[in-house]
């Protein structure tokens, strides 16, 4: 297997996307899979390294990213030395950056004998859930999307009333990393950003305009995301496919770091069910 790591993928907001690739190098066109982390999320959390490797071995070529803004640099693409960058993040730059990337894939001429370029399938966990679902709804280029543990609505997370009128008053807020201790930044920005492209960014629409395969998955035991935001999505794209994992979290029982060689039962089992629906015509519950 071939993983290369690390590499500056330059975007359209002075930053660069940090990307790792993992595929088998044979000379076999493969299908593309592209990952989308979520908020407060990075390309190396947790377990997400051993789910990379077993798409691989399974005959994708797959990729994983860190939005440009997520926090982290070049030289430090776990954890979030840069919370400028943080704080200027947005909806629409992890959109243009998940644009970048597949343009950048499939314009590489590295992997011109890796890859098939008719077949781009996108995976979003959380807060990324949603982006892949608007950028599949955009980009023709997307045959098939994965959700895990997605959200179906931004608007919804953002504060209302006095609060509101506080942050735009004072022209930031902070949120603690519990992980980290973090305080970290959202300046105003992001929601007037959010106000000014509301359209574009509303999930249930791009949900409903869906029409490419659908995966949904979700945890039963989901506090971060309720399991009711999995039905929605199922309610506005009758034809996804919804599997709910019983007996697991937010992040399918695993956390950071993962240092650990075998992963949870719950973990393997969303890594089994996307990679069987990627690969099938014609996907059937397991």
């Amino acid at each position: 297997m071939k993983i290369e790591k690390n590499i500056p993928v330059e975007g359209k907001h002075n930053k660069p996307i940090i990307t790792d690739v993992f595929f088998t190098e044979n000379h076999i066109k493969k299908p593309i899979v592209i990952y989308c982390h979520g908020y407060k999320g990075f390309k190396d959390w947790g377990a997400w390294h051993s789910m990379a490797k077993q798409f691989a071995k399974a005959g994708f070529f797959f990729l994983k990213f860190n939005f440009s803004h997520n926090g982290g640099t070049l030289e430090q693409p776990i954890d979030f030395p840069d919370l400028e960058a943080f704080g200027n993040n947005n909806f629409t730059k992890e959109l243009d950056d998940l644009e970048c990337v597949i343009d950048w894939v499939l314009e590489n001429k590295e992997f011109t004998n890796q890859i098939d370029n008719a077949n781009v399938n996108l995976v979003g966990h959380s807060r990324g859930g949603g982006i892949v679902l608007l950028k599949a709804n955009e980009n023709s280029k997307v045959k098939k999307v994965v959700t895990l543990a997605g959200v179906s609505d931004y608007k919804s997370r953002f504060p209302t009333g006095a609060v509101l009128k506080q942050w735009k008053k004072d022209g930031v807020a902070y949120i603690t990393n519990a992980r980290t201790n973090q305080q970290m930044p959202h300046f105003f920005q992001f929601y007037e950003n959010f106000k000014k492209n509301e359209a574009r960014l509303t999930i249930k629409t791009a949900t409903e305009n869906l029409t490419i395969p659908h995966l949904i998955i979700h945890g039963d035991n989901d506090t971060s995301v309720e399991l009711v935001e999995a039905k929605q999505l199922k309610k506005w794209n009758p034809t996804a496919h919804l599997e709910i994992i019983n007996n697991t979290d937010h992040a399918f029982n695993t956390s950071h770091p993962w240092e650990k060689e075998e992963i949870p039962e719950e973990f393997q089992e969303i890594i089994s069910l996307s990679i069987k629906f990627l690969k099938e015509e014609n996907y059937t519950s397991v």
